[in-house]
């Protein structure tokens, strides 16, 4: 359980910052950045959240997504490091319930013919948001998890790709199961 009493602490003056282990980095640290980003990428699934209207499903789904975030930033917050005693980590089973959610919403879209363009409905228009900011946070989970020293799970790697697929989905899903997609259209500006 988590409990916050005092909100400012004055630790973070030094332009440092604690991990979930005590260890204490620079705020511009690779590992500070990544949990940092998918913070950000919560928080614009929040925004998306207030504009679902009736998209019950979509919603519950969104919720489950806003909590393994938190579990992921928990994970990314407490480095893997041998003889430590384990900390909340990702899951295998996460990233296939994930699977199972995209299926669910991919099954009645319409079939692409071109490129998606960032549009459409509000919901869908913030789902693609979310979408680039995810993807943001996996590419430096994936830079992070370049150096041998600072260890990143597979599955919580695994979790940030197949979530920008979700929201991909989830867009189109919002977009009249891709009925008001807005496309791509090569060269219509020349």
């Amino acid at each position: 359980m988590v409990v916050l009493n005092r909100i400012y602490t004055r630790t973070g003056d030094d332009g440092t910052t604690a991990l979930g282990s005590g260890e204490r980095r620079p705020k511009y640290d690779l590992r500070i950045a990544a949990y940092g980003t998918v913070d950000e990428t919560n928080a614009a699934i929040g925004v998306v959240r207030l504009h679902l209207g009736d998209s019950r499903e979509v919603d519950a789904m969104l919720g489950r997504i806003q909590n393994d975030l938190f579990d992921l930033g928990a994970d990314l917050a407490v480095p893997q490091r041998d003889g430590k005693a384990e900390r909340l980590r990702m899951l295998s089973s996460q990233v296939e319930r994930l699977e199972r959610d995209i299926d669910s919403l991919n099954e009645h879209l319409a079939p692409l013919t071109s490129f998606v363009l960032p549009g459409g409905t509000p919901a869908a228009a913030y789902l693609h948001l979310a979408r680039t900011i995810c993807r943001r946070a996996e590419r430096i989970m994936v830079e992070l998890a370049a150096n041998p020293k600072e260890p990143v799970s597979e599955a919580a790697i695994q979790y940030m790709n197949r979530l920008s697929d979700f929201l991909f989905v989830a867009s189109r899903h919002m977009n009249d199961n891709g009925a008001g997609d807005v496309l791509w259209v090569p060269g219509q500006n020349r």
